[in-house]
């Protein structure tokens, strides 16, 4: 492995001009992809297995032409304090709003609410539906607009107007603080570097390749139907890790220059041991992320295999577009210690620092003279940090999640206020009575059993298709759609479709948003322990292979355990319980997204693995060349500290950026992942890891012989390179390429 990306670094350094222009061909193959491709909004969303998606299915077939899976809105209209929203004149501005909402080329219906028996008890509040022909990813954005300037006429006319509903839905906006968090990245990158120019290498390789993975993604979103959040994340984690994998390069690069090589070997070295790592540290993160797809949700599929696509693109950006850009910089980038002139360095000075130790050996040596009270006082911590996690709550955002400056929150809240909390989140019942004797029977019976049930404000009367063998059952419950109790209320309907099953050879099925909200949650945790066994069983593998040991791996996954369980802690204290929420622009506080503890899971581990990776193979390097365990660890710090801190550093500025997201799920995960990697990086992999292999000392790289023989031998440290005993020829380096 280092020989063969030793050559690809001596090879991308000499032949910079043709891998420069291979990499900017593909950015623009895909930019001219992504601006010819139709527009894609939100994905569609479907549940394999799940009663919910089931039951969506059934209604496809035995209500042809309903358009199931069509954008549906809500127009809520309350009339001026003191007057109802029967009064003549107000009636008049809602019809005619429902009249103009009718004439839309892709409305399927719209209910007046005179008619359909939708005005609030009180006379003051009542609302249109509008059922849309296509769905709300295929809806055009001229409809949307048609929506909103109905929903404007009736303001002016007096009357107070909210649209609800998925046709409104845009794609999530993430506001200034992402460029912030780039602006961070950059000012770390120059105090890390001392040099402008070197500092600019990993910022211009992370957008390439955030740019290739993105165009690719927005390219091919109308025909795999990916969604806006899928670009999103793909953003996200392809920037973090871009300039991170290019950050370990550069600065080997450096500290190869600093041991005295001339600048093609240094490009070599620093390919074929940094990179080495990077390409371990990728495959970590692209398991994770494809890993995901066991869960079986298409939607979250996508997203974890766009975001492996990316972080791929970002690998192969730094073993060949790193070397090549460093070609061309030539002496501009200065060797390990030297700062640019215009930062105040100099020979003289860069020899002073030298002769100190640095920041990360004082560490490493006090760690490595303490580690008892160092593990201890790591353990609580993060202990005490996921303490919060054993509240945890899940469920999906809806409009009550929104912030209360958005249309879509104050129809929620006026629908909550004129027909009860549960009307937004109403439970559709379909029940299958083709196999029954009697199907009117079975309806009248199942309505009138859900009518007992407890905490059930209104069932509506059975709604039968032609063929008069299924019927749908609307149920509005008495609780809001997220909470408890209405949960308890889906399950005990089914339940009673049980008995009905029993009785009548009829299926009674429960689906809506509510319900596949439920499915969703339940889904994902039946599927989090496999996961987590996939994922951390095939990086366990890998890093044994990376490492050669057994204790190293393992104490690396039950590290990542620690990180994710504070994380998730500190989640669940901002988002569930409010803790510093104003700070964080949470207007609503509620359960945590059904996801994040998967996503999290899958993410969090293979970012914690980069760390791990880039900061033990340094130990595993001085080890292997003849330092005791106890040096190792010192001298590992002594040349990874400083680098893992800057990217630790930026890469929680990249994901901090995305708090400021309009979409909580983005705004959510932003957070998530940028505290999991505080914690990660600066209590797990800078305190717990050298302690614990100060405590192990060389058991620590403990290894089975007949598993040592058995493991193919990657050379991540670069013993190869070390023991060769002369550099190769340009045509050995050619020619070998060739071969590989």
């Amino acid at each position: 492995m280092a020989t063969f990306l030793y050559r690809l670094g001596r090879f991308a350094f000499r032949r910079r001009h043709f891998v420069a222009l291979i990499w900017v061909a593909l950015l623009t193959l895909a930019g001219v992809g992504a601006a010819n491709a139709p527009a894609a909004g939100s994905t569609s969303f479907s549940i394999p297995g799940t009663e919910a998606q089931k039951a969506f299915d059934l209604l496809e077939q035995r209500f042809p032409g309903t358009s199931a899976d069509g954008a549906t809105a809500r127009v809520v209209f309350k009339a001026p304090a003191g007057e109802k929203i029967t009064d003549a004149g107000n009636k008049a501005a809602v019809e005619k709003t429902v009249g103009t909402l009718s004439d839309g080329s892709e409305v399927a219906s719209v209910a007046d609410p005179y008619t359909g028996k939708a005005v609030s008890k009180d006379g003051t509040i009542a609302y249109a539906s509008v059922k849309y022909d296509v769905s709300g990813m295929e809806l055009a954005d001229s409809s949307r607009d048609a929506l909103e300037e109905a929903a404007q006429d009736a303001r002016d006319a007096g009357l107070t107007v909210e649209v609800g509903g998925d046709a409104l839905n845009a794609a999530p906006e993430t506001g200034a603080t992402e460029v912030i968090g780039i602006g961070i990245a950059a000012v770390v990158l120059v105090i890390t570097f001392g040099s402008l120019l070197a500092a600019g290498l990993p910022l211009l390789t992370a957008l390439i390749g955030v740019g290739i993975g993105v165009s690719a993604i927005t390219a091919l979103a109308s025909t795999l139907d990916l969604g806006s959040t899928t670009s999103t994340l793909a953003t996200m984690i392809g920037l973090a890790v871009g300039i991170d994998y290019a950050l370990f390069i550069v600065s080997r690069y450096r500290a190869e220059l600093a041991e005295g090589r001339d600048r093609e070997e240094a490009a070599g070295r620093a390919v074929g041991t940094a990179g080495s790592a990077v390409v371990f540290a990728g495959l970590t993160v692209v398991i994770a992320l494809v890993g995901l797809s066991v869960v079986n949700i298409p939607m979250l599929t996508k997203m974890g295999v766009a975001a492996a696509g990316t972080v791929a693109i970002a690998v192969l950006i730094a073993l060949t577009m790193i070397p090549a850009l460093l070609g061309y910089a030539g002496r501009k980038v200065r060797p390990m210690g030297e700062k640019s002139k215009l930062l105040g360095g100099g020979r003289a000075r860069a020899a002073d620092r030298a002769a100190k130790p640095n920041l990360g050996t004082r560490w490493a040596s006090f760690v490595v003279r303490r580690p008892v009270a160092v593990l201890l006082l790591g353990v609580v911590g993060l202990g005490a940090a996921a303490v919060p996690a054993a509240s945890l709550e899940l469920g999906l955002p809806d409009d009550g999640s929104q912030p209360t400056s958005t249309t879509q929150r104050r129809a929620y809240d006026l629908l909550s206020e004129g027909f009860g909390p549960g009307f937004n989140g109403p439970l559709m019942v379909v029940v299958d009575a083709k196999d029954s004797t009697d199907p009117q029977a079975v309806f009248r019976d199942v309505g009138n059993e859900i009518k007992r049930l407890d905490d059930v404000v209104t069932v509506t009367p059975a709604a039968a298709n032609k063929a008069g063998d299924t019927a749908t059952i609307t149920v509005i419950p008495g609780s809001k759609p997220s909470s408890a109790t209405t949960e308890d209320l889906v399950h005990a309907i089914r339940d009673k479709g049980a008995d009905v099953k029993a009785d009548s050879d009829a299926s009674v099925l429960v689906t809506g948003s509510t319900a596949m909200n439920i499915d969703v949650s339940q889904k994902l945790n039946d599927a989090l322990v496999p996961y987590l066994a996939l994922v951390v069983g095939l990086a366990f593998l890998l890093l044994i292979v990376v490492f050669r040991s057994v204790l190293v791996p393992l104490k690396a996954a039950l590290g990542f355990l620690l990180s994710v369980l504070a994380a998730l802690g500190a989640v669940v204290a901002v988002f569930q319980w409010g803790w510093l929420s104003g700070l964080m622009g949470v207007e609503e506080t509620g359960p945590v997204m059904s996801m994040m503890p998967i996503f999290m899971v899958g993410v969090v581990f293979g970012l914690a693995m980069d760390y791990e990776v880039f900061l033990v193979t340094r130990m595993r390097e001085a080890y292997v060349h003849g330092e005791k365990p106890s040096q190792a660890v010192v001298t590992g710090f002594k040349h990874g500290a400083r680098v893992v801190t800057a990217a630790a550093v930026i890469m929680m500025a990249v994901f901090a950026g995305f708090i400021g997201s309009s979409e909580s799920m983005v705004k959510m995960i932003g957070f998530g992942l940028a505290i999991a990697v505080f914690f990660d990086a600066f209590l797990v992999r800078m305190a717990l890891v050298p302690a614990v292999l100060a405590l192990l000392g060389r058991r620590a790289w403990w290894l089975p012989k007949w598993l040592d023989r058995a493991l193919p031998n990657v050379d991540v440290e670069g013993e190869g390179l070390r023991t060769a005993t002369g550099a190769p020829s340009r045509d050995d380096d050619d020619k070998e390429l060739v071969r590989a």
